[in-house]
């Protein structure tokens, strides 16, 4: 085995050879390029014999070897043809038809040959053998009628075509049939062939093309014929917008915009609506430009009726759909139509009993029946449509104050208080919500019913204790009435509510209450009261505004009851974690004092403000995880600094004592002895009860710190 060299230096070569650099080097040298054979000279026909031999003899071999290859053949042929034996060339061809007679090139090659040397009858002849063998083969149908065509054999030419149309050819067939016959100016046999054409491609694209050949040749009467026909021959299960559109445009074109009408009218009712857009577009556009206004509005309305059309029938729960297509049909001022939309409209009734499902159904019977009330003044239809409506919604699972409210309104337009109490009765008894309460109570307090009303909110509270809005307005109407007593044993019975859903709305329509009568004793004593129950901030400030405000015959403005007040919140704050709120209330004692006081209270507020201070604390995540740093404020209040110990006093003494035992005075040997037992009795003393030591941390504040730490 040879020694393999092994590479030493594996790194990297300096100069990289990529893949381009290696082509772009092979094309430089032109590596692959053979050199052309050298030229043969022929200067006798025994060379030339021998020459034809020896390439016949190839070609022999190369048919031997694989006769389904069909270049060979071709090769051959071509090679006898540029040696002028045509004879032989034609002998090639025939043997290759016999191979392979399926192959379109080798006839397409053959008679290419034979027209070339002009061998005509020899073309014929063989486009007639072609033809009969591949009728299917519409290019040699097309060569044949071009030859002929060429020969100027007009009859010859048609003859073949005739024997084309018989295989009932593709379109273009056709068409190139008519447009030869167009040549030579034969209307009447280009007709015969339309006639033929649309019979055997029965399509929409062909009539129009018959009819507006008709029209190009000036037969407007035939033209319009040829759509009429179209429209019958189709029927309305087969018919096509696009006839239609063809039709209406040829009869624009001839300025009857009547006929166009009519046409656009015929389709839009024979034919489904959903395949009617582009027809729609059409007939807008032309409206557009010959007719009027309201010709215009009638499309544009027939448009969209068809898109709501599409819309419900697509999802019968769209109910915003429904809406606008409601609303489109009610412009057209026929009731019996207006009434079958509702109909359909209230008929698809939501899958499930969910209230949100049913919100925007709901509106469909509203609006039924406010048409039926406004619209067709049908008081007894809008009745059933309200009755109808209470007896379809599941009471017991939801319900629509609404529509009890709408219906009991509806009543008393009527007349009918009795039916209007009795209905809105029956709702609070099957379903009571605070709306029927209170569309109840507003009914009765426009009735001037104040009786009735109070029944109606103490049947209200019954239902609902906790709600303070119903409290303050049952207050509001005795204070109306002017019953003060009533008004203030209701506000009583309210704040001893166990429960309450807005109590600060409460308490502050109470106070409110008292002081717009002038009882400012009974509003002191109310604050006091709440105070008792909450040390809210808001409610201290509001207190001490309060006793600016109240009004004292002697001294004027109650400031040293407001001054007293805000010392009252700052102790009681004092000891509560929230510093916010204390700082609120300083804020609010010295803008009072700022604005009422002297310098010297002013100064002595200023002197309790807090000074913002900026920390660093831990974040420490749901799981107890560690998860970084945070700043936080913090108010350090000087009050709260005075009441500490002076421990910085304290830890410099510490400091002091510590040093003087490090460093003792010189002493005899029984002293030093007597020292050290003593220093050793004491550190166990101090390892049994470590002691608190205080010193100062980064921030300049006294910290606890063990013995441990000190002696560190």
């Amino acid at each position: 085995m040879p020694k393999v060299a092994k590479v030493k230096n594996k790194a990297p070569a300096e100069v990289q050879i990529t893949a381009e650099q290696l082509l772009r080097e092979a094309k430089e040298r032109d590596l692959e390029i053979l050199p052309p054979p050298p030229k043969q000279k022929i200067s006798d026909a025994a060379e030339l014999a021998d020459y034809q031999q020896r390439k016949r003899k190839t070609f022999e071999d190369n048919l031997r070897k694989n006769r389904m290859v069909v270049s060979n053949w071709i090769k051959y042929a071509q090679w006898e043809e540029s040696q002028k034996e045509i004879q032989r060339a034609r002998s090639i061809w025939e043997r290759a038809i016999d191979n392979e007679h399926r192959n379109i090139t080798i006839w397409l090659k053959y008679a290419e040959m034979e027209m070339k040397h002009r061998q005509v009858n020899h073309a014929r002849n063989l486009w007639d053998r072609a033809v009969t063998i591949l009728p299917r083969v519409n290019q040699f149908w097309y060569k044949y009628t071009y030859m002929e065509e060429m020969l100027e054999n007009v009859a010859g030419a048609r003859q073949v075509f005739e024997r084309w149309m018989e295989w009932q050819p593709e379109e273009q067939a056709w068409q190139t049939y008519i447009n030869f016959e167009l040549r030579y100016k034969e209307i009447d046999r280009a007709r015969t062939i339309y006639e033929r054409f649309v019979m055997v491609h029965p399509e929409v694209k062909n009539w129009i093309k018959y009819a507006r050949f008709e029209e190009a040749h000036g037969f407007i009467n035939g033209s319009r014929t040829v759509y009429e026909r179209a429209i019958e021959f189709f029927g309305d299960d087969h018919a096509d917008e696009r006839l239609f559109i063809a039709f209406a445009r040829f009869e624009e074109g001839q300025k009857e915009h009547d006929r166009v009408r009519v046409i656009y009218k015929y389709a839009l009712d024979h034919l489904p609506k959903d395949r009617t857009t582009e027809l729609y577009k059409a007939y807008t556009i032309h409206e557009k430009k010959y007719g009027d206004r309201s010709g215009i509005e009638d499309v544009i309305v027939s448009k969209r009726k068809f898109q709501y059309e599409q819309e419900v029938n697509d999802n019968p729960t769209n109910y915003d759909a429904w809406f606008d297509y409601l609303r489109l049909v009610e412009n057209e001022n026929d009731a019996e139509l207006i009434r079958e939309t509702y109909e359909r409209a209230i008929a698809n009734v939501p899958p499930a009993k969910d209230k949100n499902l049913w919100r925007r159904y709901i509106y469909l019977w509203i609006n039924y029946a406010l048409y039926e009330e406004l619209e067709t003044e049908d008081l007894e239809r809008t009745r059933q449509i309200y009755c109808t409506c209470l007896e379809l919604i599941p009471h017991k699972l939801f319900t629509f104050s609404k529509i009890w409210l709408l219906y009991a309104q509806f009543e008393i337009r009527c007349k009918n208080l009795q039916t209007a109490r009795k209905t809105l009765g029956m709702a609070i008894g099957r379903c009571p919500r605070d709306k029927l309460f209170r569309g109840y109570i507003d009914l009765e307090i426009q009735l001037r019913e104040f009786d009735r009303c109070r029944i109606l909110y103490e049947k209200f509270l019954e239902f609902g204790p906790e709600n303070c809005t119903t409290w303050m307005k049952f207050a509001e109407l005795e204070s109306l009435l002017g019953d003060m007593d009533r008004a203030r044993a209701i506000y009583e019975l309210a704040i001893q509510q166990p429960r309450l859903d807005m109590p600060e709305l409460l308490w502050k329509s109470y106070i409110d209450f008292e002081v717009q009568q002038g009882e400012f004793q009974f509003a002191r004593q109310l604050y006091e009261r709440l105070l008792e129950r909450t040390v809210h901030v808001k409610v201290w400030i509001s207190y001490a505004k309060f006793e600016i405000s109240a009004e004292n015959e002697e001294e004027g403005l109650n400031v040293p009851l407001a001054r007293r007040i805000y010392e009252r919140a700052n102790e009681c704050l004092k000891g509560l974690a929230e510093k916010e709120s204390r700082v609120l209330v300083l804020e609010a004692w010295r803008d009072f004092e700022r604005d009422h006081g002297d310098e010297a209270s002013l100064k002595k507020v200023l002197e309790r403000m807090p000074r913002k201070v900026k920390k660093r604390q831990k974040i420490v995540s749901e799981t107890g995880v560690e998860e970084g740093w945070e700043e936080v404020f913090d108010f350090i209040f000087p009050e709260d600094e005075m009441a500490r110990p002076n421990l910085k006093l304290l830890a410099a003494a510490k400091n002091w004592k510590r040093k003087q035992d490090t460093d003792p005075p010189a002493a005899t040997p029984m002293e030093t002895n007597r020292t050290v037992e003593t220093q050793s009795s004491e550190e166990q003393q101090q390892e049994k009860q470590p002691v608190n030591e205080v010193c100062n941390n980064d921030e300049g504040e006294p910290a606890i710190q063990t013995n441990d730490s000190a002696d560190e």
